[in-house]
């Protein structure tokens, strides 16, 4: 049960130390009612001078309106969903939906326009998907975690990442039915994408009036414009039985589809079907195939980028998630996560061969050093496995915690950074020898994690509502 103490997480702990107790709402909602009512000061003021003016002979001149705030389009409403379980058992039903853990009313960057402008903040809003990575000062291996922000309110994250290029993006937990998209640097929360789409408006046939999704994972393209979302069952007309973890391809369950997100519009813009429960996505180096891994349907969708449509699958095993692209465009690497095997998928032929029996419940998948090493998590087998794809053997490993779920890697490649599930820590492994350096705790249940290379900070998504922020910079090992 969640404490009522504002001041403890989810799970009862003290808040970090400087926080304060205070905080003001980033509820979108609550913040578009500030601007509103700010705007309707400043009218009120401009117009009475102006009234003044007139009373006394003066030449008032035709003041601008308070900020004028558009109703959001209907793909893009935000909304506050129930928190609740995903499909992967986690209870979290009465999750404390906690204020954020400071003030970040005023934006990170200010250039002295007029702030209640909305095209003006709008302009602002748009270029923060164009930064560049920077240079990192030290390597990842000598480095240690430094918590420098503790996000909360409206959150249910079960996957976070980064753009690459300045934004996040955090998936709630599918009953809340939001994406939420921050500014990797001041850490502002950008937009909350409703998942509500009117499926005809994108083309598709069958499933008439609103249909909702289930925000799962997503990946980025590497100019950082768009990000693809994996919706793991639909709500709506026409989509069969509801998506579930133990579904098989008996069950029933629907096909399920795919959003983009377009940074630029700050909007979903394509939508397309996939297979039944999709989860992990992954792109092709040349950014031309999406491959999707359908959880009950023991497939892999095979998506043209350019179309915007599946044009195959590849058939697997028992929960297909992890996914790895090679170099070459071609050979994929993905684990079935109940079969508890390892794949190698040649795209060209549409064909999968079993590589490797892995240890209980292989989950996520990293490759390095230009494709000559996979890294493969397995969360019950409580290891991180270091693979060389020449061979496909085993050549070491790390034991970073109790059932690690999703890994990261540094960009110079010199660490791993892991969530561990079951024992609320991040674990963060140096790749050379494979020996954990640092672990720090966090709230209960971590189950996504992934490294922003605009500001060389590490965002960890705790099942429980908040998102921790480690700088990964500033402290030496």
């Amino acid at each position: 049960m969640a404490s009522d103490d504002p001041r403890q997480g989810t799970d009862g702990r003290a808040r970090p130390a400087g926080v304060p107790e205070v905080s003001v709402s980033r509820d979108p909602v609550h913040v578009r009612r500030r601007r509103l009512a700010a705007g309707a000061l400043l009218g009120a003021v401009l117009l009475g001078g102006w009234g003044m003016g007139q009373v006394f002979g003066g030449n008032g001149s035709s003041a601008g309106d308070g900020e004028s705030v558009a109703g959001p389009t209907e793909a893009t409403a935000p909304q506050q969903g129930a928190a609740d379980g995903e499909g992967s058992g986690a209870d979290a039903a009465g999750a404390a939906q906690e204020e954020p853990a400071a003030d970040r009313e005023t934006s990170g960057e200010t250039s002295g326009e007029d702030t209640t402008d909305p095209a003006g903040a709008r302009d602002e809003a748009d270029q923060v998907w164009q930064r560049e990575p920077a240079p990192a000062e030290h390597p990842s291996d000598t480095t240690a975690l430094e918590q420098v922000d503790y996000l909360t309110g409206g959150l249910t994250p079960k996957s976070v990442m980064a753009s690459g290029h300045g934004l996040m993006i955090a998936n709630n937990m599918m009953y809340s039915h939001t994406s939420t998209v921050f500014d990797s640097t001041t850490r502002e929360q950008v937009e909350v994408l409703e998942d509500s789409v009117e499926l005809a408006a994108f083309g598709i046939e069958g499933h008439p009036g609103v249909s909702q999704g289930s925000p799962v994972e997503a990946v980025w393209t590497e100019d950082g414009r768009y990000a693809y979302v994996s919706q793991y069952t639909m709500y709506g007309q026409n989509f069969g039985v509801e998506g579930f973890d133990a579904c098989t391809r008996d069950s029933g369950v629907g096909a399920s589809f795919v959003y983009r997100f377009d940074a630029e519009e700050m909007a979903w813009d394509q939508v397309f079907q996939v297979g039944a429960v999709p989860k992990y996505l992954a792109l092709s180096p040349d950014q031309q195939t999406l491959l999707v891994s359908n959880w009950c349907d023991a497939t892999l969708s095979v998506v043209d980028t350019e179309k915007g449509e599946e044009t195959g699958t590849v058939e697997l095993a028992a929960a297909p998630r992890g996914l790895a692209i090679m170099p070459d465009n071609r050979t994929v690497y993905a684990v079935a996560m109940y079969a508890d095997e390892l794949y190698k998928v040649d795209l060209a032929e549409g064909t999968a061969e079993v590589v490797m029996q892995t240890p209980p419940r292989p989950r996520h998948l990293n490759l390095a050093d230009e494709g000559r090493t996979l890294y493969l998590t397995t969360s019950g087998g409580n290891a991180v496995l270091k693979i060389d794809t020449a061979t496909d053997e085993v050549v070491d490993e790390a034991a970073p915690g109790a059932e690690p779920r999703s890994v990261v890697l540094s960009p110079d490649e010199k660490a791993l950074y892991v969530v561990n599930y079951d024992e609320a820590s991040v674990s963060k492994v140096r790749t050379s020898d494979m020996e954990v350096i640092d672990t720090v705790g966090v709230d209960a249940n971590p189950i996504g994690i992934d490294y922003d290379p605009v500001t060389h900070t590490v965002w960890v998504a705790c099942y429980g509502g908040s998102i921790y922020v480690f700088d990964d910079q500033d402290s030496l090992l």
